[in-house]
């Protein structure tokens, strides 16, 4: 399983510390410096059966600055994936990617159901 994440994201954080806390094997991937690509983020919204709305970090400086608000609702699943790929701070963080699955975001519910502990 890989853990995308930003090591100033205290949610990042509190993710990684669950992990470790439970037992789980993880390899670290720093979101800033390794942006995940157009097919992987293809892929991950596929596993994930979420919106595609739900990969982008809605309450970060770069949504806010490039008026994402107004603007998503009007590009296309193409335009959106694009985007996302061009910047990793406009992804919602952190990211658990395994095998079969997707998690977004840290709410240790759903991390607990999908990863046990």
């Amino acid at each position: 399983m890989q853990l995308i994440q930003y090591q100033k994201c205290s949610t990042c954080r509190k993710a990684a510390a669950w992990l470790k806390e439970h037992g789980i094997a993880y390899e670290d991937r720093p979101i800033r410096e390794n942006n995940p690509t157009k097919e992987e983020l293809e892929d991950w919204h596929r596993k994930s059966g979420l919106p595609l709305k739900r990969f982008f970090n809605t309450s970060g400086n770069s949504y806010k600055a490039l008026g994402l608000k107004e603007k998503l609702p009007q590009m296309s699943e193409e335009e959106q994936l694009a985007l996302l790929a061009s910047d990793g701070m406009l992804v919602k963080r952190p990211l658990a990617v395994g095998e079969d699955f997707v998690l977004v975001g840290f709410k240790e519910p759903e991390w607990e159901e999908r990863l046990g502990g």
